[in-house]
């Protein structure tokens, strides 16, 4: 593994590492203001979307179904590169990777935003290309995640993880809000050309990084690569519970977030400006989970991955309890804290219990989780709120999670100690 940053870089006294420790070095300072402003657009045209597809339903039941149909469209391609985009982040440099996901976004996004300014929109239109946007972020996030480890000092890894959480989310309680304005202003379609301009800021900060080798110079074959980092997680004894709640999780209480637009539109009966701001709430719960992540570092990490996993799922329960404005922001807060903590803590043990030539296939698995499952479960949600209604449907989902949530945490103690 290369020296994190360079050279050049400052060198770091031994000490505890201090939360903000990991902006002492330069390329992670790049890559995260680079983020920082790409993702406010991202969080304006996902804000977009799901109300422009939940405006065009007559009812809760629809709406959630569309959304969870346009979840399926990027679910698949997903689901289908990410083991290859593992195999990607460890044999090729990351940066390159970076560079053509990031072009790929902004054409994608510059390309929704005539379509619908045109008026050529219709849903079929919009899961293509959620779907080739999916499929563009399945390679950018194993590439992205992977390379923050080679940043900074193996101390410094866990704070830096937790910082990256920030970059995502901070933009969650500017983003949602904007865009609600936006859209009540001019309309939907130039959300998505905000996101077009703002994520070449990670084009441009990425163009002032030093290259970072591949972590691995094996070029076997790549499905042999695929099969070895599968065998590892299944084999290891923390890891394959991580990843087993990541997947029950994904596909219950996570598509809460994609399912927010009906819930908003049609549970709670809110405009654009609405949404944005339950957005908002969960956006400033998830900036205290990644704050949290970020300050705790590694201690006590498997102890608070179990707790956060129980308190999202709970929590989503709840959510479907109300039908309230107030309560149900108050209640995403705690829920988008909980979550951020629980993903954090997730990425967290992936990264460190990894070793640095597995640790691509590790994060693309997590990234498949995320980026494919979250967005299936939102199929699956969707769907069977048609028959019981979204708000039952969250609630059977919340304690679904919280009971498999719970037999880990105190069935398999090695879990709680890492």
């Amino acid at each position: 593994m290369r020296p994190p940053g360079g050279g050049s870089e400052p060198r770091v006294p031994d000490q505890r590492p201090s939360t903000l420790g990991a902006f002492a070095f330069r390329d992670f300072r790049l890559l995260w203001g680079g983020l920082l402003v790409s993702n406010l657009g991202t969080w304006m045209q996902f804000t977009a979307l799901g109300y422009y597809v939940a405006s065009l339903a007559p009812d809760d039941r629809i709406g959630a179904l569309n959304i969870g149909l346009i979840g399926a469209a990027r679910a698949v391609p997903v689901l289908i590169l990410s083991p290859f985009a593992g195999v990607v982040a460890d044999r090729y440099p990351r940066r390159l990777v970076l560079l053509i996901t990031n072009l790929a976004t902004v054409v994608l996004s510059f390309l929704v935003f005539v379509l619908i300014a045109t008026k050529h929109a219709p849903l079929w239109t919009l899961m293509i290309t959620s779907g080739l946007q999916a499929a563009t972020q399945s390679f950018d996030a194993p590439a992205r995640q992977s390379w923050v480890p080679l940043m900074v000092p193996r101390e410094f890894v866990a704070a830096a993880i937790g910082l990256n959480s920030i970059a995502f989310n901070a933009p969650s309680v500017v983003g949602p809000p904007l865009a609600g304005i936006l859209i009540a202003w001019i309309g939907v379609a130039p959300c998505y050309l905000v996101n077009a301009a703002t994520t070449l800021a990670v084009v441009i900060a990425l163009g002032f990084m030093k290259p970072a080798p591949p972590s691995s110079r094996i070029r076997g074959h790549v499905f042999g690569a695929i099969l070895e980092g599968v065998r590892f997680l299944a084999a290891h004894p923390v890891l394959r519970w991580v990843v087993l709640l990541l997947v029950v999780t994904s596909l219950t209480v996570r598509p809460y977030n994609f399912l927010l637009p009906a819930y908003a539109v049609h549970v709670i009966h809110t405009d654009a400006a609405g949404l944005g701001w339950l957005m908002a709430a969960s956006g400033v719960g998830a900036i205290g989970g990644a704050f949290f992540t970020a300050a705790t570092g590694g201690e006590r990490r498997g102890i608070i991955w179990a707790v956060s996993a129980i308190v999202t799922s709970a929590g989503v329960g709840i959510l479907g309890l109300t039908s309230q404005f107030w309560p149900a922001a108050g209640i995403l807060t705690v829920i988008g804290l909980a979550t951020l903590s629980f993903i954090g803590s997730s990425n967290i043990l992936l990264q460190t219990l990894s070793p640095d030539d597995m640790r691509g296939r590790a994060v693309s698995v997590y990234s498949m989780i995320l980026l494919g499952l979250v967005p299936l479960g939102s199929l699956i949600i969707g769907s069977i709120a048609t028959v019981l209604q979204l708000r039952m449907t969250l609630v059977l989902a919340g304690i679904l999670a919280t009971a498999v949530a719970l037999a880990i945490a105190l069935g398999r103690p090695e879990v709680s100690e890492a």
